[in-house]
């Protein structure tokens, strides 16, 4: 079958997508996409205040894609995890969001969750408290890092972090998470 360009344009204008990306990131990538966000959002009439927001959490998501799957390049999984990665930048009715998905470890799904659960429930002040906590603590061995950038991510944002994890088979999961800022 065919891929059909003009329906997927119309499915991406339909979920209100500006800006989508598929495949591997590097960090070449991700610069590049970053300057075309941010010149989007400029051309966008969009507030400087809006624009940093969307910008941060769109570097703080790819990031944490690209740096999960140097982390993970030496297993068997990780040329799979490497080429997962996807991210979306669009807007709706509530305002710009940032959505990201990659393949995850199994492995990783349950302590992923549990990160995400405990800041899903945290107000503003919480979020702020919990930031600074985390802030001295040692980063520990074989950490992704991603524990401050989903507290930030969370207070950048003007909804509750959204996420899902499916399990795509017993190895690997999909992981997205949606930002509203």
């Amino acid at each position: 079958m065919e891929l059909n360009l003009l329906d997927l344009q119309q499915v991406l204008q339909k979920n209100g997508i500006l800006i989508n990306f598929s495949g591997r990131f590097t960090q070449a990538i991700i610069e590049e996409l970053g300057d075309a966000v941010k010149k989007y959002l400029e051309t966008d009439s969009t507030s400087q205040n809006d624009t940093y927001n969307v910008f941060s959490v769109f570097i703080e998501q790819t990031q944490n894609i690209k740096n999960y799957g140097a982390q993970k390049s030496e297993t068997p999984m990780g040329e799979r995890i490497s080429n997962s990665g996807i991210v979306a930048i669009g807007k709706s009715d509530a305002g710009y969001f940032v959505s990201s998905g990659n393949i995850i470890d199994n492995k990783d799904s349950n302590s992923l969750v549990a990160r995400l659960d405990e800041i899903s429930g945290l107000d503003k002040a919480g979020l702020k408290k919990f930031y600074k906590e985390q802030m001295k603590k040692d980063i520990p061995p074989g950490s992704t890092g991603a524990g401050l950038g989903l507290i930030d991510m969370a207070r950048r944002a003007s909804r509750p972090l959204h996420y899902s994890v499916v399990q795509l088979d017993e190895q690997v999961s999909f992981f997205t998470l949606k930002v509203y800022v």
